[in-house]
């Protein structure tokens, strides 16, 4: 329980993070697109302008997945469902929550998941 509460504080920050790059990603495509709004510029320009929106949007949609997955964490730790593999219902590993605490399969069940990907 005491491991589940620090845990639970770390994905509780990550999700505030989260909560404010998506914020500061909103305002600065905002900024950007007021500030092209007059500018003249060539196809050479959009392109490389373009490429770059794509990386951005791509980023922001993996910072929106990955609060997901975080909210999620957080319902599993209030509902006592926390650190328990959504699959076979067994202890997640500490280790593998420390370094992915909104984990919802142990290790093996997530690397079958994955195969099962293929």
């Amino acid at each position: 329980p005491e491991a589940v509460l620090a845990l639970g504080g770390r994905v509780d920050r990550r999700a505030a993070e989260l909560r404010s790059e998506i914020r500061s990603a909103d305002e600065d495509t905002r900024a950007e697109e007021d500030a092209r709004a007059n500018e003249v510029a060539d196809q050479k320009d959009q392109a490389a302008r373009q490429a770059g929106d794509e990386v951005k949007q791509a980023e922001e949609q993996r910072d929106i997945d990955e609060l997901s997955a975080v909210l999620a964490a957080l319902r599993r730790i209030e509902t006592g469902r926390y650190g328990l593999c959504i699959e076979c219902g067994e202890p997640i590993a500490a280790s593998r929550l420390a370094v992915q605490p909104a984990a919802l399969r142990c290790a093996l069940c997530q690397a079958q998941e994955e195969v099962g990907r293929l």
